[in-house]
Formats: structure tokens, sequence, C-alpha cells
């Protein structure tokens, strides 16, 4: 018996979980479900899927849909989640998981008096780097995790439409961007609780649509004119075991190029996360660099999102637990909603 899966929103990353669903083998693409019916029809031939749907509510309603992929914009999350949840069906939501904290606690209740699964796109954890590290800390290689550094800063890369639409967004990069390298340090880091933070957010670039003779991503109602959201963001994170985490993000920023740098420091040694992954460690009084011969050293979107799907189904068909829990959504939007709180 395969996993009937459903996706919600056919937004730009409901690609990615398509054709990760359709390279499952434990999974059917049972049915697309977006208000644009045009849009639905097209995945649909796409996949080969016969199930459409235009309204949300009717594939809560459909006793044969095991599991529901939401790619909406940020603020039907939280919504969609509940009434997911309360029907019955497996949810993998994209990230962030919510609007608010009070919006995660609120999908933390549904999820403990019921017994679908719920996990939250984090997918960074599914590259192959982040798992190969993984387990060089699991096993105590590294020593306590006490210092991280994220950064994931464009020059130029405000995609526009809904993501420079604070209402439906929730917020810029920090939201966007910044919840993934977030993730992938707090995580490798050992999921510690959050205990104060210090932050900054900067409106002072917009979207920077005069810029010629570069390309950049663009949604489809890309619309220079409107934009609502941050440029820059910045925080340190102090956790309750003492650890800290220092990130920065931005899409216009005065940059030479593009940067992403994900670091992790112990009490035995180091790592980079990326631009690619390198441990570092001492043995015989002599400094190391280790370059782990992996097929994958640097986060690969393709192979990760096939690989954050199948963790899903699997957790679907076994009853759990769930690889990116509500709990984790909350911690983390507790860090994003801190960082625009101090800011102000």
């Amino acid at each position: 018996m395969k996993l009937r899966v459903v996706i919600i929103g056919l937004g730009t990353i409901s690609e990615m979980h398509a054709k990760s669903y359709h390279a499952n083998k434990q999974a059917e693409l049972y049915g697309v479900c977006d208000r644009n019916e045009e849009r639905a029809m097209t995945v649909a031939g796409q996949y080969g899927v016969e199930k459409i749907y235009t309204d949300a509510k009717e594939v809560f309603a459909d006793d044969q849909v095991d599991a529901i992929s939401i790619c909406t914009w940020n603020n039907s999350h939280a919504e969609l989640a509940i009434a997911a949840i309360k029907a019955g069906k497996h949810v993998l939501v994209e990230k962030p998981v919510a609007m608010t904290v009070e919006e995660a606690e609120k999908i933390k209740e549904v999820v403990d008096q019921n017994t679908a699964i719920l996990q939250v796109g984090y997918v960074r954890r599914f590259g192959e780097n982040a798992l190969v590290l993984k387990k060089f800390i699991d096993s105590d290689k590294l020593g306590d995790i006490y210092y991280a550094k994220a950064s994931l800063l464009r020059r130029i890369g405000n995609p526009g439409g809904w993501f420079a639409d604070k209402a439906r967004s929730g917020g810029g990069p920090l939201i966007d961007l910044g919840v993934h390298i977030i993730d992938a340090c707090w995580y490798l880091m050992g999921r510690p609780k959050v205990k104060s933070i210090t932050g900054h957010v900067y409106s002072l670039m917009g979207n920077r649509g005069n810029i010629e003779n570069l390309s950049f991503y663009k949604t489809a109602d890309y619309d220079a004119t409107t934009n609502s959201v941050e440029d820059l963001a910045n925080a340190l994170i102090t956790f309750e075991n003492g650890s800290s985490l220092m990130v920065d993000t931005s899409y216009s920023l005065h940059l030479k190029k593009d940067q992403i740098a994900l670091q992790v420091f112990g009490t035995k040694g180091g790592a980079e996360l990326e631009p690619h992954l390198t441990i570092v460690t001492e043995e015989n009084d002599t400094i190391l660099n280790i370059d782990p011969q992996i097929d994958q050293s640097t986060f690969d979107f393709d192979s990760a999102f096939q690989n954050q799907i199948d963790a899903f189904v699997q957790a679907c068909m076994t009853n759990g637990p769930s690889p990116a829990p509500i709990e984790d959504g909350i911690e983390l939007m507790k860090i994003i909603q801190g960082i625009y709180t101090a800011a102000r």
C-alpha cells in the first residue's frame, strides 16, 4: 500500500515536492491542489495525476488522501496544517511552520491530540554533508558544540511577489533564507533551548529593481514598486546551555558576490558545513584539516529534498517519529520572531 499524497499550493517549491514523491517507490502523488485550476491541470498532466482540487477543504474531506505537502504562502501554513491534522492527514509543511510562535504552538496542540505525523521542511538537515557531519558530532568527534556561525548573503536577490509582501511572507531574508541556515546550525548544536536574542533588521535598499545586466530569480508576479520586507538581518542568539549562534542574511547588500558559510565549533574540533564540508581537529599536537570524501560536500538541493521526502514518507508509513517535529518549528519561530522583536 503506497502513501497517497496531495500537494497544496503549486508555486515554485512544489516542483521539488512533486518530483521527489514521484521518485519515491512507497509514495503515490495522488493529487494536486491550487486555486488556479489551469496551473493545477498543468502540474497534474506533467506527473500523470488524476485528482485535481481547487479548494484545500476538498483535500481534507477525501478519505483516499493519506498525507499532504503544504507549499502555500507562509500566512496560510498554520491554518492548513491544523485542518489537515484534524482530518487525519500526515503533513509536511514548508518552512516557516507558521508566522508566529503562537500559531506554531496552536499547531502543536492539535498534533498532540492526534496521531498524524507533522514534519517541518528544514531541508538542509537532509543534505549529505549535514548527515555526515551529524554522525561525527553524535560520535563525540567534535566534543561539546558551544559556538556556531551562519551566513547566507545575497547581493541582489529579492524575489518580489509574495516574498516581498510582509503580510503574506512574515518578513524577508530572515524568515525565508535565515530559517534554513539557523536550523542547520541549531540542529547540529543539539537543538538547545533559546535564552536570549540580540538582533538588527535593516530596510534601506528596497528590492533594487533598477539593477541592469545582472539577472536574479523573480516570482511570476514580480513588481519592483512593491516591497515591505527587510534587506538584511543579523543576530546573536544565546541558548540555555551557554552556547551561542551568530547569523546574518540578506536579499540586498553591497557585496562582491553571494556568500554562504556555516560553521560549528566544539571543544574537540570544529567544522565547516558550507561552502563545503571540512572538519578541523588536532592529533599528536598538530592541527588537521579533514576533507571527508563524499559525493556531495556542499548542499545539493535535489538530493537533499529527495532525502527529506523519503524521511517524511518513512515516518508516515511507520508512525514516526517525525525527523523535524513541530517542537523544532516552535523553537525556530522563537528565534525568528525573537530577532524581529529584538530589532524593534
